[in-house]
């Protein structure tokens, strides 16, 4: 474990030498600074060591590529999974609390965070209407506000989604909710 660090910076510290020794090379040419020229074998040497840090660097690169890349699908998998399992959890309420189809509406864009005005503005209603909606969700469920109402969503989702870590957690949970 300790042996992937120093390696990933040996490699670093070949690939920079290279890139220090190029540059000088072409700009003492260019200027014209170097009377007198590097021996072939030296630039053998130093040629062959910036290939292995070029090559080296590309394998390394490839290597967190690949690796970065199956995380990232994995962490994608576990938000869609997440993502599934709220969505269930929210219609599993909505059918227990006998919501009516204007107020699943409602109750979606209330957790999206969106207003009572903009509830109204996107529903073509009137602000009363989205405020009468609103009261009978909360009433249904059980909880006095929107914050109460996203806090009973998430307290299900942390103890029994995909995202609970503890099987002691969803146990816990379950029995919150049969008290």
């Amino acid at each position: 474990m300790r042996r992937q660090p120093l390696l990933l910076w040996a490699i670093v510290a070949i690939q920079l030498i290279a890139t220090t020794f190029f540059l000088w090379d072409v700009g003492a040419a260019f200027i014209g600074l170097r009377s007198t020229p590097i021996s072939w074998q030296t630039r053998e040497m130093i040629e062959i060591g910036a290939a292995l840090g070029l090559v080296l660097g590309f394998v390394v690169g490839l290597r967190v590529l690949i690796v970065t890349t199956r995380r990232n699908r994995a962490m994608e998998d576990r938000l869609r999974a997440a993502s599934t399992a709220f969505a269930e959890l929210l219609e599993q309420r909505f059918v227990e609390w006998r919501l009516t189809p204007a107020e699943r509406d409602v109750a979606w864009f209330t957790l999206k965070g969106f207003s009572n005005a903009e509830i109204a503005g996107l529903r073509e209603t009137s602000e009363g209407t989205v405020k009468a909606q609103s009261n009978a969700i909360f009433r249904k469920a059980g909880v006095s506000g929107r914050s109460q109402l996203m806090a009973l969503f998430l307290d299900d989702l942390l103890t029994e989604g995909p995202i609970a870590s503890d099987p002691a957690d969803q146990a816990a949970g379950a029995a919150s909710r049969l008290a």
